[in-house]
């Protein structure tokens, strides 16, 4: 069967209970920042806390349970597997989408693990779309994932204060092909690799291993490694990058951006937000600010559209645009035309 179409089925998400507030960040950072601080001008209220047994598979096989659920779903239609959940998990080297196939019980499905950091969902829509389309034996598609890369977070390190807003959590959606609904549409994508080893975690790998002495220094060292220039950098190319990619990603809808209803946003500062808005041509309400849930990753663009359909601001015949950056650096953006 040819694909004419890619629809999403299903979204879906795990949010653990235990939260870390303001205060509670405020106090990490030695009060280097204020409470008002963080929750005004970082944007964080409050985010969630993984606890015990909420490890990164986990928390993706119990978004994609959710997410099966809530599409009214057989598990056993599932042709793949694409996992973007985080390399940081419970066992190294332990293949995340084949946990979450045994989960979920996708007994005919075959699964792999993709990692682009905070862009991997919507770089993994572009996959799936294109593996629709493209394979008569494919069908459906799963595409899911847990993130909790704040465990690696030293708050005493001013550099690294963009990413207090790290939190924990999952993330699922489903595609199928010729669903006639909710269509995939454009997608662009944007890397600038001189920005591939300008942040990430210094200790633990084949440069740097874990050692008696480091061990401590190690749980916490999600750094910048060469602050100086990721910021002059990102200074220059950030934003025409992103705003390269909405536009580009609705041409290749048959769209511009005037047609975009609601932008399902990853968590950045709050000013830097309603300036991406304003600059849109957007109002507050054709978004939602995660300021509750803090940035869980590439969680965040399906935390965001699910948000969104439960809250009413996504409805039939919406235009949507998932926007994502991650560090390495990537940008991207996509197109969804919400319901029939």
């Amino acid at each position: 069967m040819k694909g004419q179409n890619v629809g999403i089925a299903g979204v879906g998400t795990y949010i653990p209970r235990q939260c870390m507030t303001a205060q509670e960040i405020s106090d990490a950072t030695g009060n280097a920042w204020t409470a008002q601080a963080v929750a005004e001008k970082l944007g964080i209220v409050q985010k969630p806390i993984a606890g015990a047994g909420e490890g990164t598979q986990e928390m993706g096989y119990l978004a994609a349970k959710a997410c099966m659920e809530n599409a009214n779903a057989d598990p056993a239609e599932i042709d793949v597997i694409l996992c973007m959940g985080e390399e940081y998990k419970e066992y190294p080297l332990t293949t995340s989408a084949l946990y979450i196939q045994d989960r979920i019980g996708a007994v005919n499905a075959w699964g792999i693990d993709v990692q682009n950091r905070c862009c991997t969902t919507v770089s993994a829509i572009k996959m799936a779309k294109d593996m629709l389309m493209a394979d008569d034996e494919i069908n459906t598609i799963l595409i899911s994932g847990g993130y909790r890369n704040g465990d690696f977070i030293d708050y005493t390190d001013s550099k690294v204060s963009f990413m207090f807003n790290l939190g924990d959590g999952g993330g699922a959606i489903l595609l199928k092909k010729n669903f006639g609904r909710n269509l995939v549409l454009g997608t662009h994508i944007i890397a600038d690799a001189s920005l591939s080893r300008t942040a990430g975690v210094e200790i633990g790998g084949q440069m740097n291993p874990i050692t008696a002495q480091n061990i401590h220094e190690a749980r916490k060292s999600l750094r910048l490694m060469d602050a100086e220039y990721m910021k002059n950098r990102l200074n220059e190319v950030s934003m025409p990058n992103w705003y390269t990619c909405i536009d580009r990603a609705f041409e290749k809808s048959g769209l511009t951006r005037k047609d975009m209803d609601y932008l399902a946003i990853l968590h950045i500062k709050r000013s830097g937000h309603m300036a991406m808005l304003d600059a849109l041509g957007l109002t507050p309400e054709q978004s939602i600010y995660l300021e509750n849930f803090g940035h869980l990753g590439q969680i965040d663009q399906i935390l965001s559209l699910e948000l969104a359909l439960k809250a009413g601001k996504v409805e039939n015949g919406s235009v949507v645009c998932m926007l994502s950056a991650g560090i390495g650096y990537v940008w991207a953006a996509n197109v969804i035309k919400w319901g029939g």
